[in-house]
């Protein structure tokens, strides 16, 4: 087969390119998503922060000492004694308060008794008064008014007191009438207090600072069948609403309340908040609080020592974050030379200038004391604007300060004023209300380092 040509020779053929619509949408995409981050890394974004309405409670917590009118009635004569009555009851002058007996005498329903034993004595008017109490309570309470549960159960044990104490006056006075045991009435009118301490004749000037360390003191409670000896302390009458508290409190606290004549305080025993008279002096390194009450007196009638707390402030309004806040700086202008211009209802000022004058559109930002608060950016330094309906001119030279926040609910920066009222630590209650400032729900820049006036705001 010598001299054949071979046919083996591979010839190729260039391919026809075909567009892949995959892999350019794929590009799409990818160069969407590249120049999506790319923006997003490079804008500076605004956290936003909605206002809401809150408060700010500062206060602190203190032990102070109460000061009464006080009187000491002592025991005439030796024997056991037992009472007609609770403490911290009010009475008149001869109202019985107990009897001495020559030994102990058992009373069904004396104070040691217990409550169980007390209910079964209670008559059907009488079940019928406390259940009107309770219903009373039930029909009224919400969660707002839970505070009222401490004046609820004082007004049920009172109430309970009383019909037990009539059961025992009947034994009581029985035992007199037998000859067994001679009365004792109350020397005047007031409350009584079934204990001593060696503090009755002490004045609210004459408090120390040692006087607060409790080691060294003691508390004598009085109680039924306790024996008694001429001159023994029988029982403690306070006759007077008026008393005071003293309170040792730290310098903080007194330069806090040093322009105050009058102070909320909060007794954490039954969380009462009365409002008390101020008066603060400095003795030897430390300051004494004065306070000064007229009424409630009886809540407390047989404690020396109560924990309190003084409520320095108690702000309601508009919370906002400290980081919101900023300064910008205004022209001041008299409230009269404002005026509406032309056709519209804005507000503005009349400008003069060389061919007559201008009404001049601006924003006003605040008001106070008849003074306008108007932009930097409407008017110049030098400026003459004219008062409306006269010939009289003010010329623009006076500047003040605002501190406000900027309001972003349009999308972009509006600078508003604020007014605080009080601050925390990291917040300020502000004025509510107020036509040139905030209103509930609306959103603010957090950080008012990072924005300035009409910035377009990107969350």
């Amino acid at each position: 087969m010598a001299g054949k040509t071979s046919s083996n020779k591979i010839v190729r053929y260039k391919k026809k390119w075909h567009l892949n619509i995959g892999i350019v949408l794929f590009g799409i995409i990818l160069f969407y998503l590249i120049v999506t981050v790319l923006m997003y890394m490079l804008t500076n974004r605004t956290t936003s922060y909605e206002v809401r309405m809150g408060s700010i409670l500062n206060d602190t917590t203190y032990t102070g000492m109460a000061i009464r009118q006080e009187t000491v009635v002592n025991a005439e004569q030796t024997g056991y004694v037992n009472y007609y009555t609770n403490t911290n009851i009010k009475t008149k002058v001869g109202t019985k308060i107990g009897i001495i007996t020559d030994d102990e005498i058992t009373v069904e329903n004396n104070a040691e008794s217990s409550e169980s034993s007390a209910s079964k004595e209670l008559t059907s008017d009488q079940q019928n008064t406390v259940g009107v109490l309770v219903q009373s309570f039930a029909d009224g309470f919400s969660d707002e008014t839970f505070s009222d549960v401490y004046s609820f159960k004082d007004s049920v044990q009172n109430t309970i007191s009383n019909i037990s104490s009539a059961n025992k006056g009947n034994s009581l006075n029985q035992i007199v009438s037998e000859g067994k045991g001679t009365g004792f009435t109350a020397t005047g009118d007031g409350i009584v207090v079934y204990n001593t301490d060696g503090y009755e004749n002490l004045k609210a000037e004459d408090v120390t600072s040692e006087m607060f360390n409790k080691t060294d003191y003691t508390l004598k409670e009085l109680y039924n069948n306790q024996k008694v000896r001429t001159g023994d302390p029988l029982y403690k009458l306070v006759t007077s609403e008026n008393w005071t508290v003293v309170v040792p409190i730290s310098d903080k606290t007194a330069k806090e309340l040093e322009e105050k004549t009058s102070v909320r305080v909060r007794f954490k025993k039954d969380n009462q908040t009365l409002i008390a008279g101020l008066n603060i002096e400095k003795k030897e390194k430390e300051y004494i609080a004065y306070l000064s009450f007229s009424s409630s007196m009886i809540r407390y009638a047989d404690e020396r020592f109560l924990d309190i707390e003084l409520i320095i402030e108690d702000e309601t309004g508009l919370k906002i974050p400290k980081s919101a806040v900023t300064e910008k700086e205004f022209y001041v202008v008299p409230e009269e030379y404002l005026t509406q211009g032309g056709n519209s209802s804005d507000k503005g000022v009349l400008k003069k200038t060389e061919n007559g004058t201008e009404f001049i559109s601006l924003t006003v930002y605040y008001t106070e004391d008849s003074m306008a608060y108007l932009s930097m950016e409407d008017l110049e330094e030098g400026d003459t604007i004219l008062k409306p309906e006269s010939n009289m001119i003010y010329t623009i030279k006076d500047k003040g300060k605002l501190q406000g926040v900027f309001n972003i609910n349009k999308g972009y920066a509006v600078f508003e004023q604020i007014k605080v009222l009080c601050e925390s630590e990291d917040y300020y209650i502000v004025e509510s209300g107020n036509s040139y400032s905030l209103a509930n729900y609306d959103h603010i820049a957090l950080n008012a380092e990072h924005v300035k006036e009409n910035d377009i705001i990107s969350q």
